[in-house]
């Protein structure tokens, strides 16, 4: 069967901080006869009453990026997870808000594809050498399944004797992935921390949905355990204990769902590689979005647990990129709003057909145009002084950068003739006189002194010390 390949990296990469672009939707045109016939299934959209009873949800589904998506992607009947993530960047991605929105693509006909997911799958596929199941997908690769919410009194007693969610036995192990786009030197038995990382990380096999339901109840009466401990001081020491150790079981499954799930990380750093940050801190930034995530996730949704995942494990590398591969550190939330200019001035280009003037950016960003013309500024890369200028490269670009505080040379040129001259004069005076005149015009350190100042340092009167320089002066006039 054909599938729907992923968007590239530099694509990717367009799409996390500048939102869907022209080249994503001639990449999508060239898959689209394909993925017409062979699309997968579409997620389960949320019931009415569900995707209307939060407003922000709403008001958000029903937002102009949306739109925009929604009008590039009706045609060919899919659209991928990274394109709904990519149009909706400064989203907080609450459970109710992707219901709304993911309901709302479900319900023009258009089916969303979890391409991470299948990637994964197809690694595991052709690492174990078993082929594509037959006639489409399996069920754990649908951005959504269903699932049903059960009180917390059941899950409390269920989860104590279940066992932790596990694949089944008859599902081998996949092997690690392949890392050699990012490492040198591993055939000589050298030392590589990443190659190490995916071996390990390659021996946990992927969740189905019902083992990802399995493992998100068990944390919630993990939760639900440890609050009843804190809020119950008077248990007795078996229910202390028997909480307890459901609250143990809860962080398992945490820790489970959180291991079955780095690969995704992976799979999502990988395509950031190249924008100022190292593999490995890609995928340690990723982990930490992967852990809010886990708990976050509400299973009672619908939502494949990497669908919802995606969108944390994204935000979280790409604020890190933000917060730390700049030269100089620009706030996260000015990153976000250079990126919506930056969106905005490419979709007017193409709707002009020229470059937008300040004033057309400000109108649709809704901004002053002194403000718009403050982030553009902002987002200008910082240059070395030391980049060599011209083709002998015997010059720098600090030395054609002109110095505000530096003295002119012919300003420089008088100072230290009228120094010079000025102390040959002094030397045709004693050393009382000299003195008088150095502390009087601050010829020493800048200073000028006062009369009653100087005749402290001579012991003399204030009086004294003007005849002095009285005379001293006139001395200097007519040698």
């Amino acid at each position: 069967m054909t599938q729907h390949e992923p968007p590239t990296a530099e694509t990717d990469r367009e799409n996390a901080s500048e939102g869907f672009t022209d080249a994503d939707a001639a990449d999508a045109r060239a898959h689209d006869d394909a993925a017409r016939d062979d699309a997968p299934d579409g997620i389960v959209a949320p019931p009415a009453e569900a995707m209307t009873a939060n407003g922000v949800a709403r008001e958000r589904a029903e937002g102009n990026d949306v739109d925009v998506l929604v009008a590039r992607v009706r045609d060919r009947g899919f659209v991928t997870t990274g394109e709904v993530f990519a149009a909706l960047p400064d989203l907080e991605p609450e459970t109710a808000e992707l219901a709304a929105i993911y309901g709302r693509i479900s319900a023009l006909g258009i089916q969303v594809v979890d391409e991470i997911a299948e990637e994964l799958e197809r690694e595991d596929q052709r690492r174990a050498g078993s082929p594509p199941p037959a006639g489409g997908r399996d069920h754990g690769h649908n951005v959504s399944h269903t699932a049903t919410a059960a009180p917390m009194g059941p899950v409390l007693r269920d989860v104590r004797d279940a066992p932790p969610a596990s694949a089944p036995p008859t599902r081998p192990a996949p092997a690690p992935l392949t890392p050699a786009r990012f490492h040198r030197g591993t055939e000589t038995g050298s030392f590589d921390p990443v190659r190490m990382y995916l071996k390990e990380i390659g021996k946990v096999p992927l969740l189905t949905a019902e083992q990802e339901v399995t493992l998100a109840r068990r944390i919630e009466a993990g939760l639900h355990a440890s609050a009843q401990v804190e809020e119950s001081p008077g248990l007795t020491d078996g229910e202390r204990s028997g909480l307890d150790a459901v609250a143990a079981d809860g962080m398992l499954a945490k820790r489970q769902l959180i291991e079955a799930n780095l690969r995704l990380v992976v799979s999502i750093a990988k395509r950031y590689v190249g924008r100022g940050m190292v593999l490995l801190d890609l995928i340690q930034e990723g982990n930490l979005g992967l852990i809010r995530a886990v708990e976050k996730f509400d299973y009672t949704k619908g939502f494949k647990f990497s669908t919802y995942a995606t969108w944390w494990i994204r935000q979280a590398i790409t604020r890190a990129i933000a917060d730390q591969a700049r030269t100089i550190r620009i706030p996260v939330h000015m990153v976000e709003t250079m990126n919506k200019v930056l969106r905005v001035q490419r979709q007017l280009l193409q709707e002009l057909g020229r470059e937008p003037t300040v004033e057309e950016v400000a109108v649709k960003v809704e901004m002053t145009p002194d403000r718009v013309r403050e982030i553009q500024r902002l987002g200008q890369e910082p240059v070395s002084l030391e980049t060599p200028v011209g083709e002998e490269d015997d010059s720098f670009l600090g030395d054609f950068v002109e110095d505000p505080t530096a003295i002119a040379p012919a300003t420089a040129a008088a100072r230290a003739l009228l120094t010079e001259a000025i102390e040959e004069a002094l030397e045709e005076l004693n050393e009382r006189e000299r003195a008088v005149v150095r502390l009087r015009f601050g010829l020493d350190d800048g200073q000028v002194r006062t009369l009653e100042e100087v005749g402290k340092e001579f012991g003399v009167t204030r009086e004294r010390v003007r005849q002095i320089e009285s005379k001293t002066l006139a001395k200097l006039r007519h040698p």
